[in-house]
């Protein structure tokens, strides 16, 4: 994104889940533009905040926890910020977790040091018996920090005002830094980069008798550490603050208990989707397809030939009718599910849970609740597609098979990865349980070809 005229520019940054787009849809009144990072898959939004009588234009970053780019979203985020093309940052943060938060705070202020700090959440900081001291936190960050809720729009005014003015007025003389261990801060001191830059750089190319996986740790442990120092100054946490998740994730996240109760949950999810769609998914199969003959009757009235009754009538509306017949009660009941899950903070601790395990698959937690969704959309898609075969046998055949093909593809990017991507999570998996491998690589792509191109052959067929 580049700057085309003398519009200043804001960006909004922060952690995932901390309120970032209620903020942005407040501080723009959903006046906002939808569209792609260049050259990335990474969605961005801007839209325009008004400062009396001008105008500032607000970009929404991806959300991300660090600019240590590991990810697409934290790449996206760290490149517009060391562009210089926003005049002011935005930084949204969790009052509920701050000590988190300013992780990202302090690594932003490396780049630029013109930041507004917009505590969010502060309602549910004070239902936990968390008390923020504002005036210690500015002093100790050396920017302006406004406490807010942007659900309810409490503290909002006071933030567009204080981007204005930062906006006009510039960036503090002096911010919060991050104490790095001496080496670090000798080696990015000889480089003739800024200083944020160098210190990047030296993940990839590591001072003498060090690697770069010990200056990463030493990176993160430095940032994580000055967080701490800030929040135990500033925040002070009841006893009881957080007991009730301390003891839910005992219990969510044990060894014992964790993985039983997650299958019996998604289980259980999954029953409720499967077999409570189906009332509703036959009622509107037999009303929607109940109008094919009417339909087809009144085209014939309106003189249209034959065929392009049949086309219209048994070919497009039947279509279109079973579609919306089996994938619309499924989707309906499925998602809100799903959400409730998620605002009860349920589906990060499954990711959590499994990312370990996905790991070993070349693959992350966080595509566990992807799989989750997509075994949805499938089995359904799926089953519409099987009705064109004449047997149960060939339609269980074709659902078996096309769901094992699909499923395995899914942690890949494209087609030509498929087989690489489904031996890393069979395999993968399957040792990771058992600690041992049951067949050579080898044998296991020369299998898994033969296995699925007549699957491929079927698929395409059908979808024909």
């Amino acid at each position: 994104m580049t700057r085309t005229t003398r519009t200043p520019v804001a960006a909004l940054a922060g952690n995932p889940n901390v309120g970032k787009s209620t903020v942005f849809n407040a501080l723009t009144g959903s006046r906002q533009h939808t569209g792609n990072w260049a050259g990335k898959t990474v969605a961005d939004a801007h839209g325009t905040l008004r400062c009396g009588d001008r105008q500032l234009t607000l970009v929404d970053l991806p959300g991300t926890y660090s600019l240590r780019a590991r990810s697409q979203e934290e790449a996206a985020a760290r490149d517009f910020l060391q562009s210089g093309e926003a005049d002011v940052t935005v930084l949204v943060a969790d009052a509920t977790c701050l000590e988190r938060n300013l992780i990202l705070v302090l690594q932003v202020l490396e780049v630029t040091p013109n930041v507004v700090l917009c505590l969010n959440l502060m309602d549910e900081a004070r239902k936990k018996h968390i008390q923020i001291d504002v005036n210690a936190l500015k002093a100790e960050l050396g920017i302006p920090v406004i406490p807010c809720a942007a659900r309810r729009g409490d503290g909002l005014p006071q933030l567009t005002r204080a981007v204005c003015r930062a906006a006009d007025t510039g960036a503090p003389t002096q911010v919060a830094s991050i104490r790095y261990p001496a080496v670090l801060e000798q080696a990015a001191a000889q480089s003739p980069l800024p200083r944020a830059a160098a210190l990047d750089a030296l993940r990839r190319t590591p001072p003498e008798g060090m690697t770069a996986e010990q200056v990463d740790d030493m990176l993160t442990a430095s940032a994580a550490l000055r967080a701490e120092e800030i929040a135990m100054t500033c925040v002070r946490t009841g006893e009881d603050a957080c007991r009730r998740d301390r003891l839910l994730d005992r219990v969510l996240l044990s060894r014992r208990f964790g993985l039983p109760l997650m299958l019996l949950l998604l289980a259980l999810v999954f029953y409720i989707t499967l077999f409570g769609a189906n009332v509703p998914s036959q009622w509107l199969s037999g009303h929607l397809l109940g109008l094919t003959a009417p339909l087809a009757a009144r085209l014939s009235a309106l003189g249209l030939p034959q065929p392009l009754v049949s086309l219209v009538a048994d070919g497009i509306w039947r279509v279109t009718a079973t579609v919306v017949s089996v994938m619309l009660p499924p989707m309906a009941i499925f998602f809100p599910l799903f959400t409730l899950l998620e605002d009860a903070g349920y589906l990060p601790r499954v990711a959590f849970q499994l990312d370990h395990a996905f790991h070993r698959a070349h693959a992350c937690g966080k595509q566990s609740l992807s799989m989750c969704m997509g075994f949805i959309i499938l089995h359904y898609t799926l089953h519409t597609i099987s009705t064109a075969f004449p047997s149960k046998m060939m339609r269980f055949i074709n659902e078996l098979t096309s769901k094992r093909l699909v499923t395995s593809g899914a942690f890949s990017n494209s087609a030509a990865n498929w087989e690489r991507a489904s031996r890393n999570l069979s395999s993968g998996l399957f040792c990771r349980v058992c600690s041992i491998r049951i067949w050579p690589d080898s044998v296991f792509r020369s299998v898994f070809s033969s296995l699925t191109r007549p699957v491929n052959v079927s698929i395409g067929i059908a979808l024909t």
